[in-house]
């Protein structure tokens, strides 16, 4: 059972070293972990456990992490839950496709515990942003804050916490344009270093799902310069 301010952390690693490094040092750093050897029971550990925090390796036995993260973004016990994929893998193709498939976050081994620490408190926040009783409505959408809702033209979508984040920007701010160091800042924080790749995928992810069933696209690309919500 989790406790307050120790939130779980499911670490899906089939390196036993690898597993027993992160659960050292994560338990060191406050948090509550359990531990997934294969992809199989990572899915199911999710389900049941609904952890605060993924950590999916890519090369898992049974079930790959990318596919892992692909089933947990469809079913709802967990399309929320933030996941930062862990890999050896740095080519840029493949961090755009974990980002894509639903990823909040990509990191790289070797990697330090202190930098795995800082992406888990930045993937927190944005999964636990502190808002206030509010609703922005503007040009077809509709995002209840609090409880971290969005309807797009009255039909309700589903996004993931960096997802409804990052609407949550730019609804804040309609017709203003964003550069992607901007987003970075807001969205991501200025502590934690993430590319401006990044962006560009969350953006291709956020377009995709609100222009389902021909539903226009609210999202204005300004060349050069960034990102804004356009109006109606």
């Amino acid at each position: 059972m989790k406790q307050v301010l120790q939130p779980l952390v499911l670490i899906a690693e089939d390196e036993p070293q690898q597993a027993e490094m992160l659960i050292y040092n994560l338990e060191a750093g406050g948090y509550q972990t359990m531990h997934a050897p294969d992809g199989e029971e990572a899915h199911q550990m999710a389900v049941e456990y609904k952890p605060d925090v993924i950590l999916l390796d890519w090369m898992l036995p049974k079930c790959s992490g990318i596919e892992v993260c692909s089933i947990l973004r469809s079913i709802e016990e967990t399309k929320y839950t933030p996941i930062i994929m862990l890999t050896a893998r740095g080519a840029e193709a493949d961090k755009v496709r974990g980002l894509d498939i639903g990823a909040d976050d990509f990191v790289v081994k070797p990697y330090l515990p202190s930098e795995l620490l800082a992406r888990i408190r930045a993937v927190l926040r944005r999964s636990r942003p502190a808002t206030t009783d509010k609703v922005i409505e503007y040009g077809g959408l509709r995002l209840d804050l609090e409880a971290h809702k969005v309807s797009y033209e009255g039909t309700s979508i589903h996004l993931s916490a960096t997802e409804f984040r990052l609407l949550t920007v730019l609804a804040e701010h309609p017709d203003k344009v964003f550069s992607r160091e901007n987003l970075l800042d807001m969205v991501w924080g200025r502590n934690v270093y993430v590319e401006s790749r990044t962006v560009d995928a969350h953006i291709r992810r956020l377009r995709k799902t609100l222009t389902e069933d021909g539903r226009k696209d609210p999202i204005r690309t300004v060349r050069s310069l960034g990102y804004a919500l356009a109006g109606s």
